[in-house]
């Protein structure tokens, strides 16, 4: 017997992406994958951590995932830069993208630095959300040097994963797997690493996005890590999608770019489910979503906190989705991020909100 509850979120397309209009996603309780974690378990798990909050992590020398990730252009210093100013903040957690393609050419040294990175996040006492696939931003990429920014524009050079080869490239699916599996059976005892974020606001490719999602659950179900498997739910209009995503993921992991208002709204429907809610993006100031009205609403409601952005750098996102600055000339508001490339605070009143709220946990 199917039960159906009726979620309405805030709709979010792209990565980080909103507009304000509401829509209505509907849960049903079939298309399940076995060896989704029981509700104990998710809070049990979910008890045993302290609160987390931090950010989505990309270190500010990096465009996209392949700079980040790829040896000629890995950067550990600047990462354990950036990392301890989070650190100094109170921040714990950070919710960092990997790309298959990095993977392929080289997956030795791949994994070698994912556990640097860990090495440095842990040295700096935060945990790390890996996420595998992203539906967003430019749908085709290569290996080796990247792209310059482009002056003035959001995520001008940020990637999806797979992009366009779904469904174009016989070969995909069974390389996607080997890394999926490959990866987590390296990492699925690693206690650095908090969750497993499969795919970002899949659905650009309707049914192809599906089942590449399913297959992914599948994926990590034959591994069994010990850290949960999530997606997160960020009011994607392809029904079918979200219904899945929130009948296999373990822990509900959600994305809201609104104003306080809109946002409680989205906590008090997803409460229903009964597991452990970690928001994996939030804070864009021209939307109202801020740290001084989202942070302290998440830790009320006992509900994780990654904000989109911790230091400005060439992912431009503290322009905003929409609003290009042809000049690259700095915005009035930035958008997202906490951090200039020196250290210094956007905001300090923000910085102090941050601390002062970590602090007293």
């Amino acid at each position: 017997m199917k039960k159906t509850i009726f979620l309405t979120l805030v709709v979010l397309i792209c990565s980080d992406f909103a507009i304000s209009q509401p829509t209505t996603a509907v849960h049903g309780e079939g298309n399940k994958i076995p060896g989704r974690w029981t509700q104990e378990k998710a809070n049990t798990w979910y008890n045993q951590q302290d609160w987390p909050r931090g950010c989505n992590f990309n270190p500010s020398t990096s465009i996209n995932q392949l700079e980040m990730w790829q040896a000629e252009s890995f950067d550990p210093g600047t990462i354990n830069r950036e990392l301890g100013w989070a650190k100094n903040i109170g921040m714990n957690c950070m919710r960092v993208y990997l790309h298959h393609l990095a993977w392929e050419i080289d997956k030795a040294g791949f994994k070698n630095r994912m556990k640097e990175y860990l090495s440095i996040a842990d040295k700096n006492g935060i945990k790390t959300i890996f996420v595998f696939f992203d539906d967003c931003w430019n749908p085709t990429y290569s290996s080796g040097k990247q792209p310059a920014p482009k002056p003035g524009v959001h995520n001008s050079g940020w990637v999806k994963d797979p992009g366009d080869l779904l469904g174009k490239d016989s070969n995909l699916i069974a390389v996607l797997e080997a890394y999926v599996k490959d990866v987590l059976t390296t990492f699925k005892n690693d206690r650095r690493i908090l969750l497993w974020d499969l795919y970002n606001e899949p659905g650009v490719y309707k049914d192809q996005s599906l089942k590449l999602l399913t297959q992914v659950f599948e994926w990590g179900r034959a591994i069994n890590p010990s850290q949960p498997l999530s997606s997160g739910v960020f009011g994607n209009d392809f029904k079918k999608l979200s219904n899945f995503q929130l009948a296999n993921s373990d822990v509900i992991t959600y994305h809201n770019y609104s104003d306080e208002i809109k946002h409680k709204s989205a906590i008090d429907t997803l409460k229903r489910f009964g597991r452990p809610l970690l928001c994996t993006e939030y804070m864009a100031r021209r939307n109202n979503s801020l740290f001084s009205n989202i942070m302290p609403l998440l830790k009320n409601n006992n509900v994780a906190a990654i904000n989109w952005g911790l230091v400005a750098g060439k992912s431009n996102t503290k322009y905003a989705w929409d609003e290009p600055i042809a000049d690259g000339s700095e915005p009035k508001l930035w958008f997202h991020e906490i951090f200039r490339t020196d250290g210094k605070p956007y905001k300090q009143e923000e910085v102090d909100l941050i601390i002062n709220l970590t602090k007293n946990k």
